[in-house]
């Protein structure tokens, strides 16, 4: 999915479902970092990918905070 599509994805959200999402991809984060010094993961990108997420994810509940 490209990123324009996950922002709007995202800024069509509530908080609460924002924040949910939040929690799922930081586990998902954390799981994907013990992978890595593992020797499994294949796909490096997905780590990038994930901390890009979560920052979107940030900066669209700060927006709302704001509004």
């Amino acid at each position: 999915m490209k990123s324009k599509e996950k922002l709007k994805e995202f800024k069509g959200r509530t908080k609460e479902e924002l924040s949910r999402s939040l929690v799922l991809l930081f586990s998902k984060l954390r799981q994907l970092k013990f992978d890595l010094a593992s020797g499994k993961v294949k796909n490096v990108k997905e780590i990038r990918e994930t901390k890009k997420d979560i920052a979107r994810i940030k900066t669209i509940i700060k927006q709302k905070k704001e509004n």
